[in-house]
């Protein structure tokens, strides 16, 4: 059933009052612009890195250490950048579920940990390091008759 023009006119509104209030947020609701930004950081960062790198080597042809180090800062600095954007440019593009009015463009991103699996902790046995160590070996030795 579409929405009538009074239900149009109250969801802009607040669509409106939502991007005015926390742009994050409706940008994230939205999900393309961070996939923009991200793909925007990554390349400047792959940019940078190459200056880092003909930084880098004509500290090395000069002979001048102090132009060679800052050249590798720049690059590790950028490398960091770089994977940082790529790293959240993955996180983001899970398919979105569009919840709201087409015309709008507002969708809904799973979040959560849903990638990551916890493993529960195996619970320590009595005893020290040795002793563990000593059951095993007279066990092995029970088991093998005597060898």
């Amino acid at each position: 059933m579409p929405l009538s023009e009074e239900e149009l006119r109250l969801l802009e509104q607040m669509e409106r009052a939502l991007v005015e209030e926390d742009p994050k947020l409706a940008s994230t609701l939205r999900g393309t612009s961070l996939r923009r930004s991200a793909r925007r950081r990554a390349i400047i960062a792959a940019v940078c890195f190459v200056i880092g790198v003909v930084v880098l080597m004509t500290g090395a042809i000069a002979r001048i250490t102090p132009v060679g180090i800052a050249g590798f800062v720049i690059m590790l600095g950028s490398a960091t950048i770089a994977v940082a954007a790529v790293r959240g440019q993955q996180g983001g593009s899970a398919e979105p579920r569009s919840t709201g009015h087409p015309a709008h463009g507002f969708t809904v991103i799973d979040g959560g940990r849903s990638g990551r699996i916890r493993r529960p902790r195996r619970s320590r046995s009595n005893g020290s390091f040795m002793e563990r160590m000593e059951s095993r070996w007279r066990r092995r030795r029970e088991e093998n008759g005597g060898w």
